[in-house]
């Protein structure tokens, strides 16, 4: 147990933060969740449907089996972060104890300002929240928290136990001391805090990543080739071990087709080709990728993990 001990005393000293608040339960949300639990938090997950919540468990218990392969967790851990979990439908019980929480709800700017105007009315005044939003700025939605104050991003990747990388990006109203509290919680959960001292669309690592899914999804929209064929042509040209469509599969068709209708709406006509193209063939259809258990590839199975896929 020195492994559970040694992160309950660093976290003890964040400005008090005990219990979080993870709210939507989507890929990355649920791996945000069961990490913050791995690592010693008390975890209260948050959605809107008991669907929802009941995926979240499914999924909890399958990250605990990777966290065994991936990263030698033990038994005793697994159990540990899953002890640390509780589950609510209930916004206002989901928040009342919450020093922090972290908000993975759709990538839609009224959503989520609906949202944080809705979570300000019943979180505790000294609560810190922060957006896992993959495109949109803080300060685009820091008119809708009653502190804005005590509001930033705080940005994972995919895999986080892996790529375990936490991006904090404040906005010109985010208090420095919070900022640095937050620095300090994603290195309490065992990330690599990365400090973005200016508002970036992106992040850095979106920033870097949103191009080149831009990029394929427009190819294929365009009828240039298929994503096989994308996907084919990226690991082999880079020697990757993925290519982009494999990887919006993990990110979930519902964040690429609302970042692609924001660069539609913004004049991008292959934007707009796409976000007709995805519509009619993936999200009409719950094709959402490895959370339905299908997108661009049928999983658990997928054909990128063939191995004569690159032949």
């Amino acid at each position: 147990m020195s492994f559970l001990f040694a992160f309950i005393n660093y976290k003890t000293n964040i400005m008090n933060i005990k219990n979080v608040t993870v709210i939507g339960t989507g890929v990355l949300g649920t791996q945000i969740a069961y990490q913050i639990a791995f690592c010693g938090y008390k975890v209260t997950v948050y959605d809107v449907t008991q669907k929802n919540l009941d995926n979240a468990k499914v999924r909890f218990k399958e990250l605990g089996e990777i966290y065994k392969k991936d990263i030698a967790a033990t038994n005793e851990q697994v159990d540990f972060a899953i002890s640390n979990i509780s589950y609510s439908l209930d916004l206002a019980e989901a928040v009342k104890d919450a020093d922090l929480t972290s908000e993975s709800i759709p990538e839609s700017l009224d959503i989520k300002k609906d949202f944080y105007t809705q979570l300000s009315k019943v979180a505790k005044p000294d609560a810190i929240f922060t957006t896992n939003s993959s495109t949109l700025l803080p300060s685009k939605m820091a008119g809708s928290v009653e502190k804005p104050e005590r509001f930033l991003a705080l940005h994972f990747a995919n895999n986080i136990w892996k790529q375990n990388i936490g991006e904090v990006m404040g906005h010109a109203g985010t208090d420095p001391k919070i900022f640095n509290a937050v620095l300090d919680f994603a290195k309490s959960i065992r990330m690599v805090p990365i400090a973005i001292h200016k508002e970036q669309p992106g992040y850095i690592v979106n920033s870097l990543q949103v191009p080149f899914l831009n990029a394929a999804i427009d190819l294929y929209a365009g009828g240039v080739a298929d994503p096989e064929t994308i996907d084919k042509t990226w690991m082999i040209g880079l020697n990757a071990v993925k290519g982009p469509f494999a990887s919006i599969d993990i990110i979930g068709l519902t964040t690429l087709y609302n970042v692609t209708k924001l660069r539609a709406e913004s004049g991008d006509e292959k934007a707009a080709i796409a976000v007709q193209v995805l519509k009619d063939n993936f999200i009409d259809k719950n094709k959402l990728g490895i959370a339905t258990g299908e997108g661009f590839y049928k999983y658990p199975n997928p054909r990128y993990m063939d191995p004569d896929f690159l032949k």
